[in-house]
């Protein structure tokens, strides 16, 4: 099963312009900044946002075509919807809102609550709790329920919008394993938008990146998060990435300072370091290393068993260093630094 969509629309201030391809056996995860368009995207593929150009063909059925005036309304899309607000029935139990997408397509009643039933069991929903009502369920059961849904109809598209954005810390990643599960399991076609690159890189084969409307970058997440091309992926997968122009093995960079690089490129080009390859001093250091400048130490925060330090200088830098080396050099009072970077530690490629 593929998408192929061509999506070109005005919203408010908003101009998405995406060409997008889901191969077949992949979950693609479209991510980007916040405002960027990630759910106007899906909002336009679910046919709730009529486009002004384009084109979108879900395994050879059109369901868009702007220029031909076909547009297929949304309840005869073969979609489904799981919304990060979930938008359950309120009235209705956690049986009867899973029932309600199969019988919607033409199952009777009773057959539908079977069904139903076995699709909350294979979300991990537990029994007692089939019989209540949204309002009587916790954040991580009610995505549970949303899940279930959206599933149970087995759409030829399946788009999530922040499925688990609702959901507490402590019930998001035995949630996350089930969605993971169930996505893999699917034969649909299956589009998830998230800002966290947890959920990104735990649920999803290849990524979309969306920046100001257009698609910035897109791949295998491996391929993504190791040759980025922009700050915002770079960020997204931990890492520094600067641009400039590579002349022999330097790279100048837009605000006038330089690396010093050990592989020769020319042209316009991108340097990737990642943080644990930048080392913190409190003065100047004494070394191989064949870029040094100062900096100021702004800010620190605690990941796992490691330790980000924000340094502002030319150019700006994060560093990832132990708790004890951060508590050693007293990077928790700010000030003056100096970092340091070993040319063979920069990975260049071509802009």
């Amino acid at each position: 099963m593929t998408l192929t969509a061509d999506v070109g629309l005005r919203l408010g201030s908003l101009e998405l312009d995406v060409a997008m391809r889901t191969p077949p056996d992949e979950v693609v995860a479209v991510v980007g900044p916040n405002g960027s368009g990630k759910s106007t995207l899906l909002r336009a593929l679910a046919g709730l946002v009529r486009l002004d150009r384009g084109r979108v063909v879900l395994n050879d059925v059109v369901l868009d075509d702007v220029a031909a005036g076909a547009h297929v309304e949304p309840e005869q899309r073969p979609v489904s919807v799981m919304f990060q607000d979930t938008l359950l029935f309120p009235h209705l139990s956690a049986l009867d809102n899973v029932a309600y997408g199969i019988r919607a397509r033409g199952t009777g009643r009773t057959d539908a609550r079977r069904r139903a039933d076995t699709w909350l069991e294979r979300v991990g929903l537990d029994g007692t709790h089939r019989d209540s009502r949204p309002a009587a369920l916790s954040g991580g059961q009610a995505q549970r329920v949303a899940l279930a849904r959206a599933l149970a109809t087995e759409p030829a598209l399946l788009l999530l919008d922040e499925p688990l954005s609702a959901v507490d810390v402590s019930a998001k990643a035995p949630l996350r394993r089930v969605l993971r599960e169930q996505l893999a399991g699917s034969p649909a076609v299956r589009v998830l938008v998230t800002h966290d690159p947890v959920d990104a890189m735990a649920l999803a084969d290849r990524l979309v990146v969306i920046e100001q409307g257009r698609v910035s970058q897109e791949g295998p997440i491996a391929e993504v998060t190791t040759r980025p091309r922009s700050a915002w992926v770079a960020q997204l997968a931990g890492l520094n990435l600067f641009r400039g122009r590579a002349e022999g093995r330097h790279l100048v960079l837009g605000d006038g300072s330089q690396l010093t690089v050990a592989t020769a490129v020319r042209g316009p080009a991108f340097a990737l370091v990642h943080p644990r390859a930048v080392t913190v001093h409190r003065s100047r250091p004494e070394g191989s290393a064949r870029n040094a400048w100062p900096g100021e130490a702004t800010g620190l925060h605690l990941e796992g068993d490691r330790v980000r330090v924000q340094v502002h200088g030319t150019p700006c830098i994060v560093a990832e260093l132990t708790p004890a080396g951060a508590a050693d050099l007293r990077l928790a009072e700010g000030g003056p630094v100096w970092v340091s970077v070993k040319a063979t530690e920069i990975d260049v490629y071509p802009d």
